[in-house]
């Protein structure tokens, strides 16, 4: 099979997961069916349910689910999306699914590049002792500032190759405890961009090595990797539970970074004045090295290179 081949196929299996996961985990009560008196083998709704709700026959919505059907219509997916009471990002990630199956979705575009530009390390510092970021669309770690580093207890400890934040919630076992009893949202919120990514582009290097690893290693990543949520919900404030500076709620922000597709620099603050920025301050003056001592400043400047 040639790679081509291999990609649109990639492509058509990933628009019938989704379809078949969003079908298992809708209720018939949640499109207002009823669900009879007899057992039923599916948890959500049934292929013929769903094909009848949206109006096409059975047999084609199961060639869609197989991958055999690679061509829907916009008709048919709008349908589908309401069918299954899709949200606006919901719709648009089946859109794209839909795309790339038809063989009709633009090339792939190259690697992500994981070069930080200069003057985005200069953000960075300039942003203390606010705990800032760079991280790839796989959340490596690309760059960060001393807090930015500090914030995620034991992080430091870890290599910089291996220094991913979707890896540190899953398998570093201070994450649990940063997050409390937070930790399931959190790590819901980060499987559902990590699927989305790879949805769009299956045979991504950056996004199989990573999902592959979290796979083998963590049930937990399994189980949410299953349900093929594509939308994280996200909160402005989080609190960390941390073992150096006591709780700290922070407000984040996340954003594309202009010119650098896949890059994003995230920031959190926190009110000068508060119990929560003068932990801030702290993290900022004292990096966790290796063997839990705090860096010097010529070790602070050489975890801002990626």
């Amino acid at each position: 099979m040639s790679p081509e081949q291999s990609t649109s196929r990639s492509g058509d299996m990933e628009l019938g997961r989704f379809l078949r996961a969003r079908r298992t985990q809708t209720r018939p009560d949640q499109v207002g069916l009823t669900m009879g008196t007899g057992l039923r083998r599916t948890p959500g709704l049934r292929r013929e349910e769903l094909a009848t709700l949206a109006g096409i026959s059975i047999d084609y919505y199961v060639r869609l689910e197989r991958g055999k059907e690679t061509r829907p219509s916009p008709s048919v997916l709008d349908a589908l999306a309401r069918a299954l009471r899709l949200d606006d990002a919901e719709h648009q990630h089946l859109r794209e699914l839909a795309a790339q199956a038809a063989r009709y979705a633009p090339e792939p575009p190259p690697p992500p590049s994981r070069t930080v530009r200069p003057h985005l390390k200069l953000v960075l510092e300039t942003l203390r002792p606010s705990p800032a970021y760079v991280i790839s669309r796989s959340m490596d770690l690309l760059a960060w500032n001393p807090g930015g580093l500090a914030l995620y207890a034991g992080l430091a400890e870890w290599p910089a190759t291996q220094r991913n934040l979707a890896r540190y919630l899953f398998l570093h076992p201070t994450a649990r405890t940063l997050f409390h009893d937070a930790w399931e949202y959190q790590v819901r919120g980060c499987v559902a961009r990590l699927r989305a990514q790879a949805g769009i582009d299956p045979d991504a290097p950056d996004l199989t090595s990573l999902v592959g690893e979290l796979l083998l290693k963590s049930p937990d990543f399994a189980r949410l990797w299953e349900r093929y949520d594509v939308v994280g919900r996200k909160k402005a404030q989080k609190t960390f539970h941390h073992p150096q500076v006591g709780a700290l709620t922070l407000t984040g922000q996340s954003m594309h970074i202009e010119d650098t597709p896949g890059q994003r620099l995230g920031v959190y603050t926190a009110e000068p004045g508060t119990a929560d920025h003068d932990a801030m301050i702290l993290l900022d003056l004292a990096v966790p090295g290796p063997a839990g001592q705090p860096d010097t400043k010529a070790e602070q400047q050489r975890h801002l290179q990626p």
